[in-house]
């Protein structure tokens, strides 16, 4: 966590009220003093210590915490929220606690009651003081606070979760189960527009990394998150704490993330709530169950994020692809290329158009990729489930959502033309096509002059085989580079690797989902770049040149 100019008085009366709540649902009800471990009581102590002592403007506005399973973050997080309450003097204050699912508000309203529940009777009195002071109302999640009027309420996500409400705290749990909800980030929106008018607001998030890819709202805040961690974007009001395993060990296709020792660099509640005995218990049964749920534990136990969707018969080339990331932009891909192919992959109106270009670096002689994908909006509709993915995509720029039926036609002749104008394509054999239903696109080519010798099917199936174990071999020894694009990442994770006989040949993952038209359209073009092609540029001889023959005669 980041050192913070925080005010020590608040800090110490915020964590002295939540230390004195009580654990619920374990024998003796212990305080969470004991029960909690330091780093929630950092995240506290931020919380509420970086409010200004006249206006009530907090420093610190949002907190963005990623944390793995088992370390109480939904038992936090209800504490919190009655330390909020607690620490409150605004009349009427409204807060929230807001579960993606009903189970997991549910159990976050349970928290909560229970801490009110055990909180002990005084001797002399005999009444306690936090079930004087709140009323519990079971049918509606939620708790009023008899002195402030202040509410808390404890509500699975909802479109009219916020409706009309301007929270001074909201608590958002599980944030990566909301990133296929194609509606998250209109509300998240609408509570972060309440809460601009209150200074004194705080937006909390709380959450695991997600079993598969992240997603929509879930992947769009956790990259910001990490932007500002690593100092890329300045922003002093959100406070990122995010328990994760450098990027390397994450990549590492000998997965060194396997080896206990690195297990309590991301559990902030070691030795509480959980151990690395119990984990490594569940660690074994996973490991029987296969390579699934072996990364499924990872992402869960670990905070290890699934850049590609692995599966049991995944491609073994996706072990090798984040590794081989680097960054560049088409421009600087084609500047670097002294030959370049292509390999165009499309399917019906209810899948991806994908075009691979694989250019042979000039000194290094390494081939490099890059990549891109059209769809149209009925895949949005149809596969609501990877919706916010694909969108996610065309914010980065390597998916366009098309607004007319021909303009992924126009535009991958454009792109082609583009290269072909640069005289990087060889003289024939440049483009490679999957030779069923490319009419249109043939003569959309041929429009930009793109015809003849240049274009050739590629085979497809079994006969990609070469392609396949290629682009493996060389991807591990690094001879392979790409423009670590996000479609392309999720695209490898996609394809599933089926024996023929000697022969191999890529499928999808699952049906309908997991596309994988980007994937076929690299091979296609590595199927080409295999013939060690020379740039029509480059083919004339060099008698030819006036310079040339001088220096001869």
């Amino acid at each position: 966590m980041a050192d913070l100019d925080l005010d020590a008085e608040a800090v110490a009366r915020a964590v002295g009220v939540f230390d004195n709540l009580r654990l619920p649902d374990v024998a003796g009800q212990p305080l969470m003093r004991d029960a909690c471990g330091d780093w929630f009581r950092s995240l506290v102590g931020a919380a509420f210590g970086s409010a200004d002592a006249v206006t009530g403007e907090r420093a610190v506005g949002e907190i963005f915490c990623l944390v793995p399973k088992k370390n109480s973050k939904t038992t936090n997080s209800a504490a919190l929220g009655l330390t909020a309450m607690l620490l409150n003097k605004t009349p009427g204050a409204e807060m929230l606690i807001i579960g993606p699912t009903k189970e997991i508000a549910d159990t976050c309203f349970r928290q909560a009651k229970g801490m009110i529940d055990a909180d002990p009777e005084d001797a002399e009195t005999g009444r306690a003081y936090l079930r004087d002071r709140f009323h519990v109302a079971d049918h509606e999640k939620k708790i009023t606070c008899r002195v402030t009027g202040a509410t808390l309420k404890i509500k699975a996500f909802d479109m009219r979760v916020v409706t009309g409400s301007i929270p001074v705290l909201c608590i958002i749990d599980e944030l990566h189960v909301l990133g296929s909800n194609a509606h998250a980030q209109r509300v998240l929106g609408q509570i972060r527009g309440g809460m601009i008018t209150r200074p004194d607001s705080l937006l909390l998030f709380i959450t695991t990394q997600s079993d598969e890819p992240p997603r929509g709202v879930f992947r769009s805040e956790l990259t910001y998150a990490r932007r500002v961690r690593d100092g890329d974007v300045k922003d002093g009001n959100l406070l990122p704490v995010l328990y994760e395993l450098p990027e390397a060990v994450q990549i590492d296709p000998e997965k060194p993330w396997r080896d206990p020792k690195y297990w309590p660099l991301v559990l902030p509640n070691l030795g509480r709530s959980i151990t690395i005995d119990r984990l490594m218990r569940l660690y074994r049964k996973a490991l029987e169950k296969g390579p699934d749920e072996e990364l499924r534990w990872a992402s869960q136990h670990l905070n290890l994020q699934l850049g590609m969707g692995k599966h049991a018969e995944g491609w073994i080339a996706a072990d090798f692809w984040p590794a081989a990331g680097e960054d560049y932009t088409l421009e600087e891909f084609l500047d670097r290329c002294e030959v370049v192919t292509a390999g165009i992959d499309g399917g019906g109106l209810d899948d991806l158009l994908g075009l691979g270009l694989i250019g042979r670096e000039v000194e290094t002689k390494r081939w490099l990729h890059w990549g891109r994908a059209w769809c149209s909006e009925l895949v949005l509709e149809r596969r609501k489930d990877i919706a916010p993915l694909l969108k996610d995509f065309e914010a980065e720029g390597d998916l366009v959502i098309l607004t007319d039926p021909t303009q992924d036609l126009r535009e991958v002749a454009g792109l082609l033309a583009q290269v072909s104008a640069r005289g990087l394509f060889p003289a024939a054999h440049a483009i490679g096509l999957d030779p069923y239903g490319v009419a249109a696109l043939v003569d959309e080519l041929a429009a930009q002059g793109l015809e003849g010798d240049l274009l050739v099917a590629v085979g497809q199936g079994s006969r990609l085989t070469p392609a396949i174990h290629g682009a493996e071999r060389k991807l591990q020894d690094g001879t392979l580079r790409h423009a670590r694009q996000g479609i392309m990442a999720w695209a490898m994770g996609n394809a599933k690797i089926e024996q023929r006989g000697s022969a191999v040949t890529v499928t999808k993952a699952a049906a309908g989902r997991a596309k994988i038209d980007p994937v076929i359209g690299l091979l296609n073009a590595f199927t080409l770049m295999s013939r060690n092609p020379e740039a029509e540029g480059d083919s004339a001889s060099p008698w030819d040149d006036p310079a040339f023959s001088l220096a001869a005669q």
